[in-house]
């Protein structure tokens, strides 16, 4: 499942459609992928509209057009944003395209867990504006984090990272790594952090947040070809993947486990279950 940093590399994907009009819309109609959307709607205010802009918010891209419209997208678990050339010849996955002279803005999802959304009107939309404050927000505060954890207090602290209504974007590695520079083990209880440890993980949050966007998305640097681009040694996220792997930080066996549904990794020297 995408996070918060390949959501924003999948964006910047589009930037290069920013100022150009859409000279015409291309989908598969009676896809999945637009389940939440009017196609028709869809087709009819986007085709001639200039794309303004966009931006990334947890785990969703807003793409603002002309004509007071807005489109989202979630990639699910297999899409991608692309662009390609004038000339470019779609495939089975291309479910959405948007045609602009120079350009294909291209929506592919092979498994079309996905989604496009529209919305005509002149405020953002309510799928938008309902996104949680974002972890680098002022509103992101060590309050609000403790206050969070109090409430699912018998919780695994790892499914309680996952949860988008306090840590919008962070999925399965990015939790991983938080836990990992906390050395917080991924089955305490959320209720069982002391105040100490709810203002590590607050602190870890906005460094992982700042990383991943670096190292992953491009932010500050040039947009990497592929996600291929890993976090620098010193970080959990180079060792979780492989069999064997090693704790950066006391170099002795990583382990992998299902906690809270999901597969997780981290360093029994390090992160203890008290």
């Amino acid at each position: 499942m995408p996070e918060l940093a390949e959501v924003e590399f999948f964006r910047k994907r589009w930037s290069a459609g920013h100022g150009a009009k859409v000279l015409a819309v291309r989908l598969h109609e009676g896809k999945k992928v637009f389940r939440a959307c009017d196609t028709s709607q869809l087709k009819r205010h986007l085709t001639g509209a200039k794309l303004l802009g966009s931006e990334s918010a947890a785990k969703q891209m807003l793409f603002r057009f002309s004509g007071d419209n807005w489109l989202g997208l979630h990639l699910g678990m297999s899409g991608e944003t692309r662009a390609e050339p004038p000339a470019y010849t779609a495939t089975k996955h291309d479910h959405f395209i948007l045609v602009q002279t120079d350009r294909q803005l291209v929506f592919n999802d092979p498994r079309m867990f996905g989604g496009v959304r529209f919305h005509h009107g002149k405020e953002p939309p309510a799928w938008w504006t309902k996104i949680a404050p974002a972890i680098r927000s002022p509103a992101f505060t060590v309050e609000a984090v403790s206050d969070f954890l109090r409430r699912r207090a018998r919780a695994p602290i790892k499914a309680v990272l996952l949860m988008q209504e306090r840590f919008p974007g962070i999925g399965n590695w990015m939790a991983d790594e938080i836990l990992w520079r906390a050395a917080l083990h991924p089955k305490r209880l959320a209720g069982s952090l002391t105040p100490a440890e709810v203002r590590t993980v607050h602190r870890e949050c906005r460094f992982v947040c700042r990383g991943a966007l670096k190292y992953n998305a491009g932010v500050g640097g040039p947009l990497p070809a592929t996600l291929n681009e890993l976090m620098p040694a010193t970080w959990l996220f180079n060792h979780r993947w492989k069999d064997g792997g090693r704790c950066p930080r006391t170099k002795r066996p990583l382990l992998r486990e299902e906690v809270g549904g999901r597969t997780t990794c981290w360093s029994p020297a390090r992160q203890k279950l008290r």
